[in-house]
């Protein structure tokens, strides 16, 4: 079953792929000032990332009740880093209903498993990232913003599934992410010491990682 269930996230993740360029290309929805381009990325190369990622899920996953709201947040996660990496901005019209449509996936999971432990774990995980950036947005505001807050709190939701050491790892992972990324843009040359980078693409980047390998490493 794990076989096909990674076959069939990776042609929904090309599908994904393909809403998420065209939805991207035209950021900000509902603006009046000119044309906007068909797709963010040339294609096929969105689109096979995500079929890639969607693949990884689920090879991650296999044939669980779970992995449609892991995909959900996946889909939901390559749409803010594309905007976030070209606009700087992580929009609440993709944020607020991935939280509430991976909540819902999570919420038949559990339904469909017999057991709420894990469900009551992913809502605490995200109150707690919410709470731990939004400490870390008020001490230090030009180095977190909002958007970076409500995403946390939507990895929180999948990563708590999972477990404590997964949110832990997470929000460590994204820091690290970050860190990595900013050294290797300095020694190329490609920012200054003085740049700031969106820190949404490395919170999503860590919290694959944490999802990845949390199993492997956290036991």
């Amino acid at each position: 079953m794990t076989g096909v269930a990674v076959a069939v996230a990776a042609v929904s993740g090309l599908l994904a792929g393909f809403a998420v360029n065209r939805a991207a290309g035209a950021f900000p929805w509902g603006a009046t000032d000119g044309p906007r381009a068909r797709f963010a990325v040339r294609p096929p190369l969105l689109e096979l990332a995500t079929a890639a990622l969607f693949a990884l899920v689920a090879l991650r996953l296999g044939a669980a009740w779970e992995l449609p709201a892991f995909l959900a947040v996946t889909s939901a996660g390559v749409l803010l880093t594309v905007i976030d990496l070209r606009d700087r901005l992580l929009p609440n019209r993709v944020i607020v209903p991935a939280v509430g449509a991976t909540a819902a996936l999570l919420t038949l999971a559990a339904a469909a498993e017999g057991t709420w432990h894990p469900l009551l774990r992913a809502g605490l995980g995200a109150a707690v990232l919410f709470a731990l950036y939004l400490v870390l947005a008020l001490i230090s505001p030009r180095g977190l913003g909002m958007g970076d807050v409500k995403l946390a709190g939507l990895l929180g939701l999948p990563l708590g599934w999972l477990g404590w050491g997964a949110v832990a790892l997470g929000a460590v992972a994204g820091f690290v992410v970050q860190a990595v990324l900013a050294l290797l843009l300095l020694a190329g040359r490609r920012i200054d010491r003085k740049a700031e980078l969106p820190f949404g693409p490395a919170m999503l980047l860590g919290a694959a990682l944490a999802v990845g390998w949390s199993g492997s490493l956290l036991g």
